[in-house]
C-alpha cells in the first residue's frame, strides 16, 4: 500500500506564491515511484474535486486550464517526492490540494493512492 504524505499548505495573499510537497512511501521491498502517474487535484467546498496537474514517470506534464502558466508540477524520482510550485495565487486556488497516484502512464484510469490532503487559503 502506498502513502502518499502532503505538505506546505497554509495561508497567502494573492500574487504570492506557495510550494507543495508530497513523499510517498510503500514498505513492500521493490516500490518504484517513477512507475506512478503522480498528480494533484484541489477540491473547492461545494464543487468536484478538480485534477489540476500531473506528472508521468518521464517527467512529462499536463496542467488544468486554471492553473496553466502559473502552477509547476515536479517530481524526484529518486526521493520520492512530488511537488508543486503555485505561483500568482490567487483566491480562487483557494481549496484542499491532494497528491494522488496511479499505477501507468497519465492520466491514470484509477488514482488509487491519496494523500490527507492540505489547505491552501488565498486572500485578496
Amino acid at each position: 500500500q502506498v502513502q502518499l504524505v502532503e505538505s506546505g499548505g497554509g495561508s497567502e495573499q494573492a500574487g504570492r506564491s506557495l510550494r507543495l510537497s508530497c513523499v510517498a512511501s510503500e514498505y513492500r521491498y521493490g516500490f518504484t515511484f517513477s512507475r506512478l502517474c503522480m498528480a494533484w487535484f484541489r477540491q473547492v467546498e461545494g464543487k468536484e474535486r478538480e485534477n489540476i496537474a500531473f506528472i508521468d514517470g518521464d517527467g512529462t506534464t499536463s496542467y488544468g486550464d486554471s492553473v496553466k502558466g502559473r502552477f509547476t508540477i515536479s517530481r524526484d524520482n529518486d526521493k520520492n517526492t512530488l511537488d508543486l510550485q503555485m505561483n500568482s495565487l490567487q483566491p480562487e486556488d483557494t481549496g484542499m490540494y491532494f497528491c494522488a497516484g496511479g499505477w501507468g502512464t497519465c492520466p491514470a484510469d484509477n488514482y488509487a493512492y491519496w494523500g490527507q490532503g492540505t489547505q491552501v487559503t488565498v486572500s485578496s
